[in-house]
């Protein structure tokens, strides 16, 4: 009964590591991201999530490398060495940090699912370009891994599996 409790969410095998969605909400390809940096995997392969609300949390366990003095931001080094960025919304840099409120610092070690940070979802559709919010695996042609999304289309923050990182 108990053994399920304390069990870690991230999965770990032989084969790679699943990725959870980091905010609630509807997962799209990265495609779909009204920007060319992103949709055309400039910075690499990943997807977007638009928030239905906003609580961003860890989606892998790593090591915390970058933390946008903006707050719209945050980089992550995950265990198996993948980087991922996350991005709250588009052009959300021009918010200078208001409505956003980070948990973190550079340096801190997380698990799945532990708060990162809060914005305001409503500051963010108001004055952003886009509340669609980019996942990108930054280093991804260089990890001789696949970054293979799963086909879900509403997630949940911290639980569902969103991609299947494969060596």
């Amino acid at each position: 009964m108990f053994k399920n409790l304390f069990k870690s969410k991230e999965k770990h095998t032989t084969n790679g590591m699943e990725v959870f969605a980091p905010i609630t909400g509807k997962f799209v390809s990265i495609e779909e991201v009204p920007d060319p940096v992103f949709s055309q995997k400039m910075m690499g392969e990943g997807g977007a999530i638009i928030p239905s609300n906003g609580q961003v949390v860890a989606p892998i366990s790593g090591e915390i490398i970058q933390v946008a003095p903006t707050k719209h931001a945050i980089g992550i080094l995950a265990e198996d060495g993948s980087e991922l960025l996350l991005h709250i919304g588009l052009e959300t840099v021009a918010m200078s940090g208001e409505g956003f409120t980070v948990h973190v610092n550079q340096g801190d070690k997380v698990q799945v699912g532990q708060p990162l940070l809060d914005f305001d979802l409503a500051s963010v559709k108001e004055k952003a370009k886009d509340s669609i919010s980019p996942i990108v695996f930054t280093n991804s042609g260089d990890t001789g891994k696949t970054y293979e999304p799963v086909h879900v289309s509403e997630c949940q923050a911290g639980e569902t599996v969103i991609f299947q990182v494969k060596k």
